[in-house]
């Protein structure tokens, strides 16, 4: 007598296993991180051409450049600039580059790609952008570049602020 395997007894439903069932996700994907402050943003995942920790010497310096790159990167024979994300969006504390290992997100609009340096990656999530709201309590500096923000918690006042990529990459702030 041969045995069937296990898979092909019964309807298969004896088999069930309720922790590999995914949660069926509301909104789009997106990439949650913080900067130097601790506040918190996101990026849509698909404009992220993709997320690199690397040794903090693998960035060239550039002299005489903005004071918000960092310098360049090699990323598979495509030379990128990498900026602080933070003192970009307006923050006064610079990112601490004295560490064995940066957070990178490279973004990417047409032929253009950028590296953002963040103090911390969150991890992704699926975001519902009709939850939006419009930002509240933002400096000058940072409103261009946000689209919106979803509250997290009303009684501590934060906040997860929808950040535009194509605005970032478009700015005029690179020429420094």
């Amino acid at each position: 007598m041969v045995s069937k395997p296990d898979f092909l007894s019964g309807s298969g439903q004896d088999h069930f296993r309720p922790e590999l069932q995914v949660e069926s996700p509301e909104g789009e994907l997106h990439l949650r991180f913080y900067i130097p402050s601790h506040q918190e943003f996101a990026l849509q995942a698909t404009g992220i051409r993709e997320v690199i920790e690397l040794s903090p010497d693998r960035i060239t310096p550039i002299p005489n450049a903005s004071p918000l790159l960092l310098g360049t990167l090699n990323l598979r024979g495509r030379v990128i600039w990498v900026a602080d994300l933070g003192q970009f969006l307006g923050e006064a504390s610079a990112l601490n580059t004295d560490r064995a290992e940066i957070s990178v997100i490279a973004i990417e609009e047409q032929e253009t790609i950028v590296g953002l340096a963040v103090e911390e990656i969150g991890g992704m999530d699926w975001l519902d952008v009709q939850n939006l709201m419009p930002p509240t309590n933002v400096p000058d500096t940072m409103a261009p570049f946000l689209r919106g923000e979803w509250s997290l918690s009303a009684k501590k006042n934060q906040c997860l602020r929808l950040l535009d990529q194509m605005a970032i990459v478009r700015s005029a702030r690179w020429a420094g």
